[in-house]
């Protein structure tokens, strides 16, 4: 039986070589799918709740804190597993399926990493809810949040693809597109699951209706309305 202090401590630096994205995490690291898996639940379910928590924790507004820490988990498994298929087909067009199982394994623990490092701004997304009272702007900021913790995934990853892309350059091409199909299927996801942070003037609910729509052109919308043009 596994020595929980030791088995703690190699998840600890599991994480660290997540975040470092050091090349042993692709070929085999101390923490397996199980292990990933439950990082990207536990640390996905950090940031939802705080994301939820605007205009308070109490009454009706609890649920919305419990939907959303459920559907941020949800949102990256979705967005991952959807946009998956169409990266595999273009790797194999680009003669790069050899090489699949190697950038699968990377893809999976950026994804990982991607969760870590939104539950890192979890502080700053509660400070901003005690700050600012504004629906929009806490939408707002929460898009730049989501954000800048998937840019920096994309850092992450890219340091993780440098062994393919040293074998391939065409892994470097991968790697970009890798971003445009996340963000793409990604934005629309989170339009479509959609309220994740509800407005406290509305009714709590764990699907809004009339889900379905152009999540780009309202986000347009968003902004313009914040910037008050």
């Amino acid at each position: 039986m596994d020595n929980p202090p030791r088995t703690m401590k190699a998840r600890l630096i599991g994480i660290d070589d997540l975040l470092r994205a050091r090349p042993r995490v692709v070929v085999g690291s101390a923490l397996g799918p199980r292990q990933i898996i439950l990082i990207m639940i536990a640390f996905g379910f950090v940031y939802g709740a705080v994301m939820g928590s605007f205009g308070g924790v109490t009454g009706e507004r609890f649920w919305q804190v419990v939907y959303s820490a459920t559907k941020v988990p949800l949102l990256l498994t979705l967005t991952f597993a959807i946009s998956l298929p169409s990266f595999f087909i273009i790797n194999t067009i680009l003669g790069l399926r050899d090489d699949f199982a190697k950038a699968l394994r990377a893809l999976v623990a950026t994804q990982a990493a991607l969760t870590v490092v939104l539950a890192s701004f979890a502080p700053f997304t509660a400070l901003w809810y005690a700050s600012s009272s504004d629906y929009q702007s806490a939408l707002l900021f929460n898009t730049l949040m989501f954000g800048s913790a998937s840019i920096t995934a994309q850092l992450l990853l890219l340091r993780l693809y440098r062994p393919l892309i040293a074998r391939n350059p065409r892994h470097r091409v991968m790697v970009r597109l890798w971003l445009v199909i996340y963000a793409f299927v990604g934005i629309q996801m989170g339009w479509v699951l959609r309220p994740f942070i509800g407005s406290p003037d509305v009714a709590t609910t764990f699907f809004r209706q009339g889900a379905w729509g152009n999540a780009y052109v309202e986000v347009a919308h968003i902004i313009m309305r914040v910037l008050g043009w």
